[in-house]
């Protein structure tokens, strides 16, 4: 049959409508090389969120431009009119930061090293200091007549009223002169002519006279405390003013600080970068003191009366014990116990300033005490003790103003505690010493506060599971937990300053945070304020991981999430991730601060291969038995949650167990390190990114925590350290590390390397970069890294290799 021509041209139309709708349909292709570009390419999506003072305006950074760094906009409360602050607003913007008078009608803050008063209703700031030097911390004190500040590392006071600065501390480095010039031989002769002479004795008599008058005249000033050679922190002023409390830290003598070179410069030479010192050096010691203006003195406060003080860690009993520790002799004394360590945080005063209690932490990190403190006599009561014989940490779980307060009975203190296995919310009668959980269960409580009306409580929790987190309100007393936002995903919330309308940044798993607004109600509909992906990001069908558990060895809940490939393989290939450590959640519902790990996940699963991404022991979200789950032994639970991974992998995804992959950066490389070593046959092949080879050379914050320290607890350094097991490499082994890490430290890798070579090991290879510090920055560096890593899977991975030796 003839078609006329305008039949074909409808034809031709019609069918190439159809190709660009196929076209269209077609998912977009992702390479290493697309996705490790500056991130810029995605969008970017809004943080740093504040209300201004009255409530009318929400102000975020955001960058939908993409210009170099983020620009700082505006929206009205309701989610409209958003606008990028100029200039000149910005900077006539008062800090976020600060502290409020009790009604909240003024605020005093700190900007570019001056104080501020802002008085809310006027939208006016007063300046209050005006110097080269900084001014910092400031407050109101109990009388909300002064603002307090610190300068030069001493307190004072400016009365609103006058306007009159006093100086309430007068600490001096050095030695008091009447002491530095204080010489046996010089003060005899100064007797000796005292009692010989008369005339002496007069005029001495006379000097000593008028220096009392001139005292007499002069005006009131702070007592000379004098310190040698520590540092003074922490100054806080009573609410009656008469007790000045202060941290005196000594820093250690001699303590050796590590070495990173830096070869690529603009100079031209090497250059040293100072970074830290290593686990089990010497460490900064602080005493708290309190100095009683009243009285005209300071003196030390000290735990030396609350008996627990003297219970030494189980590790070391049990390590006394094994060593055979000899008896006392029949009839000797008891030996008392050394007093351990303790930092002192506070006071922590009730609202009517009568009452106050102080926080405690043992150095080694172990116990938690909150105890009343007597500031006339320093005395400390116990009140509550959190014993944790690996470490204590978890959500809402510090020493800050913000993990301890009051309530409104002025009668008892809240607080959080991993008491129950949870971080859960307390209270607890200072006088009768009566503690009561106000939340429980299995799920964590965070970013805990109270209503500006003392009558509800607002924290975050993940307690519909543990990968999504919302936000809820409490009663003062407990009760009802409602959950206020019902978004999927995790919600950080930011309240206004009346408290009726949340601004919440929301994200899942698949997108990137975002601003919405809401009203502070239960199921309020969030409006949607900001939209922050490119078009070529959307234009990728993202994947949403599937959240699933399966069982460890030793029976514990592991939770993990998978990303598959369209149509998977039979017996096809896997790569596990392990996400780096410090305490964190990866297996979760809300976008990943590994955002390049994630994309390259779904690139992986468009190559065929199934990713799973477990939070394994040790990771954030689950309580305090995972959290201390590596405790003593890292490369334990942890590396045993990844075998019994890979073969739920084997078991529930077809995957081939020859085939299986492993790679991560920091903890997770040396997590894959410990499997590459010490678990043959279980991983064809693994990449160990900016790895710890060695525990006894990071820092001393984290690893003590751990592994207690070296010279108290070597055999868990060496159980735990990758190095002490390369003799067992098996299958084929990628390190990747920059020259510049000051976390850490390049030497991790070069002393590995050097093992590996006096092994005769063959299979491995490593690559260094040498600008890139802990965290890379170049996308030169991360698309080198990860086409390296893709490389190694698949030429180990696409065909399972006959012989891994």
């Amino acid at each position: 049959m003839l078609l006329n021509k305008r039949a074909v041209a409808l034809l031709a139309y019609l069918m190439l409508g159809a190709g660009s709708l196929l076209a269209q349909e077609k998912k977009t292709e992702l390479s290493v090389e697309k996705i490790m570009r500056d991130p810029r390419w995605m969008g970017t999506s809004p943080g740093n969120i504040f209300w201004s003072e009255d409530g009318r305006k929400i102000y975020f950074s955001w960058n939908p431009d993409g210009n170099k760094g983020d620009s700082l906009y505006s929206a009205s409360a309701d989610g409209r009119n958003i606008r990028k602050v100029s200039p000149q607003e910005r900077r006539s913007l008062p800090s976020p930061n600060g502290a409020y008078n009790r009604a909240e009608t003024k605020k005093v803050y700190e900007q570019h090293g001056d104080i501020y008063l802002y008085d809310i209703k006027a939208g006016k700031p007063q300046q209050i200091t005006n110097t080269v030097e900084r001014e910092s911390s400031p407050s109101f004190s109990h009388s909300e007549q002064k603002v307090v500040y610190i300068k030069d590392g001493n307190l004072y006071a400016w009365h609103m009223a006058s306007g009159q600065t006093v100086q309430l501390t007068d600490f001096r480095k050095g030695k008091k002169a009447a002491e530095e010039g204080k010489n046996a031989q010089r003060e005899w002769l100064k007797a000796q002519q005292l009692a010989l002479l008369q005339t002496v004795r007069d005029r001495e008599a006379e000097k000593e006279a008028q220096e009392r008058q001139e005292k007499k005249d002069k005006p009131p000033r702070p007592k000379e405390i004098f310190i040698e050679e520590q540092e003074v922190s922490s100054i806080n002023l009573s609410p009656d003013e008469r007790f000045i409390s202060y941290q005196l830290v000594t820093s250690p003598k001699n303590a050796k600080v590590a070495i990173v070179p830096n070869y690529v410069t603009s100079s031209g030479y090497t250059e040293d970068i100072n970074t830290r010192t290593k686990v089990g050096d010497a460490q900064a010691t602080s005493a708290f003191y309190i100095y009683d203006t009243q009285r005209d003195t300071a003196f030390a406060v000290s735990m030396k009366d609350v008996a627990c003080i003297y219970e030494q860690p189980a590790y070391i009993a049990e390590k006394a014990a094994k060593a055979g520790a000899a008896k006392e002799p029949t009839g000797s004394k008891a030996k008392k116990p050394a007093m351990r360590a303790t930092v002192i945080y506070g006071p922590y005063w009730s609202g009517n300033g009568k009452q106050a209690v102080v926080v405690a932490r043992s150095e080694d990190n172990k116990d938690r005490w909150i105890l009343k403190l007597d500031p006339a006599t320093g005395k400390l009561s116990l009140l509550d003790r959190q014993r944790d014989e690996a470490w204590i940490n978890g959500p809402g779980i510090g020493y800050g103003p913000g993990d301890i307060g009051w309530m409104p009975d002025n009668g008892h203190i809240w607080f959080q505690s991993e008491e129950s296995g949870y971080s859960h919310v307390y209270t607890l009668n200072v006088n009768s010493g009566k503690k009561k959980a106000l939340t429980s269960g299995k799920f964590e409580v965070s970013e805990l506060r109270m209503s500006d009306d003392k009558k509800h409580w607002y924290f975050t929790a993940n307690k519909t599971h543990p990968g999504e987190r919302h936000f809820y309100r409490m009663p003062l007393q407990g009760g009802e937990m409602v959950q206020l936002t019902t978004l999927p995903g995790a919600q950080e919330v930011t309240l206004s300053p009346d408290e009726k309308t949340l601004a919440v940044l929301s994200s899942t798993s698949n997108t990137p945070w975002e601003l919405f607004v809401m009203d502070n109600k239960r199921s309020a509909k969030p409006k949607q304020v900001t939209h922050s992906l490119t078009e070529e990001f959307k234009s990728y069908d993202w994947r949403e991981p599937e959240v699933v558990t399966f069982k460890a060895q030793d029976g514990t809940a592991v939770y993990a999430r998978v990303y598959r490939p369209e149509n998977p393989e039979s017996k096809g290939p896997a790569v596990v991730f392990v996400h780096g450590a410090g305490y964190l959640q990866n297996a979760h519902k809300w976008w990943s601060s590994y955002f390049r790990e994630y994309m390259f996940h779904n690139f992986l699963a468009d190559q065929g291969y199934t990713v799973l991404d477990i939070d394994y022991r040790g990771s954030a979200g689950y309580g305090r038995d995972v959290r201390t789950g590596i405790y003593r032994f890292m490369g334990g639970k942890d590396l045993s949650d990844h075998i019994d991974g890979a073969k739920f992998l084997v078991e529930q995804y077809d995957v081939d167990p020859a085939r299986i992959g492993i790679y991560g950066g920091s903890y997770g490389g040396f997590i894959t390190l410990m499997a590459m070593f010490t678990e043959p046959g279980v991983f064809a092949a693994g990449a160990a990114l900016r790895s710890v080879t060695d525990w006894a050379h990071y820092n001393h914050g984290y690893s003590s925590n751990i592994l207690n320290t070296p010279y108290t607890d070597s055999t868990a350094y060496a159980k735990s350290s990758p190095i002490y097991y390369a003799e067992g490499l098996k299958g084929a082994l990628l390190i990747c590390h920059g020259m510049v890490d000051t976390n850490v430290h390049f030497q991790d890798v070069v002393r590995l390397t050097q093992r590996l070579i006096e092994l005769g090991k063959e299979n491995w290879e490593l690559a260094v970069y040498p600008v890139e510090s802990h965290g890379f920055t170049e996308p030169s560096s991360w698309t080198d890294e990860y086409k390296r890593i893709f490389k190694l899977f698949e030429e180990n991975l696409k065909k399972a290799p006959k012989d891994r030796s």
